[in-house]
């Protein structure tokens, strides 16, 4: 039986398959060494029904997520792993290396994530080519959920925000000045307050402002991410993964045809793709 797993910040997407036959598919909360310790993780699966049933059957676990760029990290994804799959034998992937196989399978093309955070990649049909993306949300993920996240909650502190938004803004979240302030910079993980509010932008969707700061956000994401590869790798297919990507691929695909880069899929997780990937190589 293999496990493939592919995580963000907020939530993991699990399946798990036997002769390439689907055993299992939830999801559990995100799973992310920035933010989870061993033992916060193991304690996840200890709780899941799933995990608890098949845990000594699986036998290959392949797991992607979020900033998984430094041999610490990896290591306490794969602690935890071992500790609770016994019998597993484990790779551990970046999130962009997930959205390559899923979406290019052994192709060439360029890659993006824009959900929770944003990254970009060239992929060589075998491997992601190293870049400088991939900062986080304080030095970048432009366009992603955090940085409409703090576009929304600057307007909203700001008064900025038109009367007709601040009104719904008020009445779904309760938030004053002092509440914001402290669930930035006195709570944990403030990257997942910021990116918490995909909600509200699809409940408002068609509103006027909504849709000039959603094609302000992926303007970047085309400036700062997709035209530089895509000068360097010109006419490459170019697929996109994420929930922002998802909800709002209208807009997303108007912007890239005005940067002249036409997007060839979007998915919301590659998760099922990566299942297929995986259970063809096992």
């Amino acid at each position: 039986m293999i496990a493939v797993i592919y995580s963000g910040s907020h939530y993991a997407h699990w399946r798990l398959a036997d002769k390439g036959r689907t055993v299992a598919s939830f999801r559990t909360t995100g799973i992310n060494p920035y933010f989870n310790d061993e033992k916060q993780i193991v304690q996840l699966f200890n709780k899941n029904i799933n995990l608890i049933h098949h845990a000594e059957g699986i036998k290959r676990i392949y797991f992607f997520g979020p900033g998984l760029y430094s041999a610490e990290l990896k290591e306490i994804i794969r602690s935890a792993f071992s500790v609770f799959f016994k019998f597993a034998k484990i790779t551990i992937g970046n999130d962009i290396d997930a959205v390559a196989r899923a979406a290019c399978k052994n192709e060439e093309g360029i890659v993006c994530i824009c959900g929770s955070g944003t990254n970009a990649a060239w992929y060589d049909g075998k491997k992601i080519k190293p870049n400088n993306y991939g900062l986080g949300y304080v030095l970048a993920d432009e366009g992603s959920g955090n940085w409409l996240g703090r576009q929304l909650l600057k307007a909203f502190i700001n008064e900025t925000l038109p009367e007709g938004l601040r009104k719904k803004f008020t009445k779904k979240y309760n938030f004053d000045r002092n509440t914001i302030l402290e669930k930035v910079y006195k709570q944990k993980h403030p990257a997942l307050f910021l990116s918490s509010f995909n909600d509200f932008f699809i409940d408002n969707r068609e509103d006027k402002y909504i849709k000039e700061l959603l094609k302000k956000g992926f303007n970047k994401i085309m400036t700062v991410y997709l035209l530089p590869l895509y000068k360097q790798y010109p006419g490459t297919s170019v697929h996109f993964s994420g929930s922002v990507a998802s909800h709002f691929q209208d807009d997303l695909q108007q912007v890239a045809a005005g940067a002249g880069i036409n997007i060839s899929s979007i998915a919301r997780s590659p998760i099922n793709n990566l299942l297929t990937y995986y259970t063809h190589t096992n």
